[in-house]
């Protein structure tokens, strides 16, 4: 991933599993949310080929990868709500830029979809009416429009206060469970990382790649890299022995 000469990541490889709730991490400026674009379709790799579903994401046509995305689903930062519309109306627009269902057909999938992220009976509601973590969860039930298999999260915590933060991550375990959903998340959250993730990639902002793959709990004690290790430990490591500061006490 690259901006003209400047290299974000170079030689990432690594792979999501399906029903994955795969992590994107790493200190802050490393190509968390670049990566993430390159995955979900918003920007090319300056080299290099992403699969999805058996498919080069950026060397097919651009009706094609189109169509594939249509399998995926993005939930930004803070939420990315029309202000001028109501969370049902939010919901219904892409279910009426890419389907046949009329009016009522579309209400009723909005009230659901909604429902299904704990906010029935705000269907009226505008974003400015609502909480962040309201907002957070409207956003999910927009992505969730068009019964995607794969949803994008990109910082899903930030801004929110704990227990909002921990109502998230509950969320996000349920349409894995529920639905079989398959997650990619950045985050540099640790208790999120740590509640939710079953997979994860480290990229290191000074090497520019990615220096780590795997489950971010057996990281956090194993991993072979000293950064991957403060990272996941909050900086409580022994550089020496790879115990926390937790352990030696």
């Amino acid at each position: 991933m690259a901006f003209g000469n400047f290299v974000v990541q170079r030689d990432l490889n690594f792979q999501v599993n399906r029903n994955d709730i795969f992590i994107i991490m790493g200190g802050s400026g490393c190509g968390k949310s670049t990566v993430m674009r390159a995955m979900n379709g918003l920007q090319a790799p300056a080299k290099g080929r992403l699969w999805l579903e058996g498919q080069s994401l950026w060397e097919i046509t651009d009706s094609a990868r189109e169509d594939l995305m249509r399998s995926t689903g993005v939930v930004f930062q803070s939420g990315g709500l029309w202000s001028s519309m109501t969370l049902a109306e939010n919901i219904g627009l892409p279910l009426g830029e890419y389907t046949e269902l009329n009016a009522k057909e579309i209400s009723e999938i909005a009230r659901l979809k909604l429902a299904l992220v704990g906010l029935a009976g705000f269907e009226d509601f505008y974003p400015s009416e609502i909480s962040g973590g309201m907002q957070r969860r409207a956003g999910v039930a927009r992505a969730l429009a068009l019964d995607p298999e794969i949803l994008f999260f990109d910082e899903p915590s930030a801004g929110l206060d704990p227990i909002s933060s921990e109502r998230l991550d509950e969320l996000i375990l349920e349409l894995r469970d529920s639905l079989g959903a398959t997650i990619v998340v950045v985050t540099h959250e640790l208790a999120s990382i740590f509640t939710i993730a079953n997979n994860c990639v480290f990229l290191d902002a000074q090497s520019r790649t990615q220096i780590a793959t795997g489950n971010p709990n057996w990281l956090r004690d194993h991993s072979e890299h000293p950064t991957v290790r403060e990272f996941l430990n909050r900086g409580h490591v022994n550089a020496e022995e790879g115990q926390t500061a937790d352990e030696e006490g």
